[in-house]
C-alpha cells in the first residue's frame, strides 16, 4: 500500500477529485490563451475575445473530473479537456455532455424542436488534450459506434456518431500546434519536468517543488503558478501517479531490452550457422560420389567419353 511521507496510507487521504488538472483550467480560463489554442487547432484568425462565450457546465462532470472546458465562437460548440490516460468510453460521455449543452443553449432561443423552423446548431467539437505517460501517436480518433455492437441484419448505416478527437501534447509531439499557443507549450515543459524529476529519483513532492521553481525562474507559466502555488502542488501530488509512470517506464525499457536481445541472438545465430554449416551427406551418397569420381579419372585417362 502506497504511503505519503507522513507515513499515511494514500488509500485513506481524501482527494478532492475537483483539482485534477486544475492547471489546465488555470491557463485555458483566459480567454486570449484559448483564442489563441482555438485559432492553432482550426487555423482561423480570430482576436476578438468578446466573440467568445464560455460555458461550461460548472455543476456537471465530464470524464469524472472537473477539467473540462466549454465554449462557443465562430458558430463552433466545443468541448475541450485534459486527460493523462485515453478512455475508450471518452466518446459516449462526450456525447453526454455535448447534450446538456445542447439543451442549455436551446433553452436560451424562443426556437421549439416540433415546430417548422430548422433549428440552427452550433457545430460540435470534441478534443482531448492528451499528456500520459503511455506512449500514444500525435493524433487519436475515438468514435462512439465503435462501442455498437455487431447487427447483421441492420440496413442502414448507424443513425448516431460522436467522435473525440485525442491530441498527444507530450513535450517533443505536435510541436507545430504547441508552438502556435506558448501557455499549452509551457504547459508540457512542466509536466515533462516533474517527470524528469521522478525519473532522478526525487520523490514526488520534492519533484514538483523543483519543477514550479524551475519553470518561475524560466518564465513558464510564471504568473499561474506563483499565485496559485500552493493549490497546484496540492492537485499535483494527489493526481500525479508516480507509480505508474515508474511502472510504464520498466515496461517500455524491458521490451526494448527483449527487443534488442532478440535482434541480437538473431545475428549471432546467422554467424553461427555461416560460419558451421556444412551440407550433410549420407555414407551410401558419399560412396556413389566417389565411385563417380574414379570412373570420371578412368575416362579421362582412357581418352574417352563413354
Amino acid at each position: 500500500m502506497r504511503k505519503n511521507e507522513n507515513n499515511e496510507n494514500l488509500s485513506e487521504v481524501p482527494i478532492n477529485r475537483e483539482y485534477k488538472d486544475v492547471l489546465f483550467r488555470f491557463i485555458l480560463t483566459d480567454k486570449k490563451v484559448l483564442l489563441k489554442l482555438y485559432n492553432a487547432l482550426n487555423e482561423t484568425d480570430y482576436d476578438d475575445e468578446s466573440q467568445l462565450d464560455i460555458n461550461t457546465l460548472e455543476d456537471v462532470i465530464y470524464l469524472g473530473y472537473k477539467n473540462d472546458l466549454s465554449f462557443i465562437i465562430g458558430n463552433t460548440m466545443n468541448l475541450y479537456e485534459a486527460q493523462s490516460t485515453i478512455n475508450p468510453n471518452m466518446p459516449l460521455r462526450g456525447l453526454r455532455y455535448m447534450t446538456l449543452l445542447y439543451n442549455a443553449y436551446i433553452e436560451l432561443t424562443d426556437d421549439r424542436e416540433y415546430g417548422s423552423k430548422l433549428i440552427k446548431l452550433p457545430y460540435p467539437q470534441c478534443v482531448v488534450f492528451y499528456h500520459g505517460v503511455v506512449s500514444e501517436n500525435e493524433i487519436k480518433i475515438l468514435h462512439l459506434s465503435d462501442a455498437y455492437q455487431e447487427v447483421k441484419h441492420a440496413k442502414y448505416a448507424p443513425c448516431l456518431e460522436f467522435t473525440a478527437t485525442v491530441i498527444n501534447i507530450n513535450y517533443g509531439m505536435n510541436t507545430e500546434l504547441l508552438a502556435k499557443c506558448r501557455e499549452l507549450e509551457e504547459y508540457s515543459i512542466f509536466i515533462s519536468k516533474i517527470r524528469l524529476n521522478i525519473k532522478r529519483k526525487m520523490k514526488l513532492k520534492e519533484a514538483i517543488n523543483l519543477a514550479i521553481n524551475e519553470c518561475i525562474n524560466q518564465d513558464i507559466l510564471r504568473d499561474i503558478l506563483i499565485k496559485n502555488r500552493a493549490e497546484i502542488l496540492d492537485m499535483m501530488m494527489t493526481t500525479f501517479d508516480e507509480e505508474k509512470y515508474i511502472k510504464v517506464q520498466r515496461k517500455e525499457a524491458h521490451e526494448e531490452g527483449v527487443s534488442e536481445g532478440i535482434e541480437i541472438g538473431i545475428e549471432i545465430g546467422e554467424k553461427r550457422a555461416d560460419a558451421k554449416w556444412e551440407p550433410v551427406v549420407s555414407a551410401k551418397d558419399a560412396e556413389i560420389a566417389k565411385m563417380e569420381a574414379e570412373i570420371a579419372l578412368l575416362k579421362e585417362q582412357l581418352g574417352t567419353k563413354d
